[in-house]
């Protein structure tokens, strides 16, 4: 698998286009602005769009989601607890531990709630790469004051499920520039302040 990072917006989103270039077949993650961008360097790669990868609802990573569909007719792809917010049709209401084929790559939807009720990350083990949307980034994680955003659901995401992840596995994150778990665990002090506390006040 191979990736590719568009950043657009205001609030400096990140886009993802893995693909295979052996096949020519890709999915976009997270296309949060300007549509015409994508289809341009989409056609640029000559690929077959498989489907729009979202890993929540929030508009800074959805805004350019109807011109792609629009363009391409490819299927798009959502938590189902992510649905009611989003507000727009979904072909695929996601579920933890779905996978989606990229060729012969698995990629695992995994649900980690704490930004948003339906939060997923998408996870590669071939490629050893996760896309985190804004469940974790590399110094700090997602908010969770927003109206569907828990920090109870957000420490059990990191203790229960971001803190197994080997330290080789690199995060792409929504906000931000990819970083390592090795990386995450020297420098994210949000993460460390919730591993930390887990050791003092287990969950129950």
């Amino acid at each position: 698998m191979k990736i590719r990072r568009l950043i657009g917006g205001s609030l400096e989103s990140n886009g993802y286009i893995i693909y295979h270039r052996e096949k020519d077949i890709c999915y976009i993650i997270d296309p949060g602005y300007d549509p015409e961008r994508y289809i341009k360097v989409l056609e640029q790669m000559e690929m077959q769009v498989l489907g729009i990868l979202l890993t929540h609802h929030h508009y800074d990573h959805v805004g350019a989601v109807e011109g792609i569909v629009k363009r391409f007719g490819c299927p798009v792809y959502l938590h189902r607890d992510d649905w009611g917010q989003y507000g727009r049709p979904v072909d695929y209401m996601l579920e933890d531990g779905q996978s989606i084929m990229l060729g012969h790559e698995e990629i695992k939807v995994i649900h980690t709630p704490g930004h948003t009720k339906g939060s997923v990350c998408y996870y590669s083990e071939k490629s050893k790469a996760a896309f985190t949307g804004d469940t974790i980034f590399n110094v700090d994680l997602g908010r969770t004051d927003l109206s569907d955003g828990s920090p109870a659901q957000m420490k059990s995401s990191i203790r229960n499920v971001i803190s197994k992840w080997e330290d080789d596995i690199t995060i792409y994150p929504g906000h931000g520039d990819p970083a390592t778990m090795e990386f995450v665990r020297k420098h994210n002090q949000e993460y460390l302040d919730i591993m930390a506390d887990s050791v003092s006040k287990p969950l129950g």
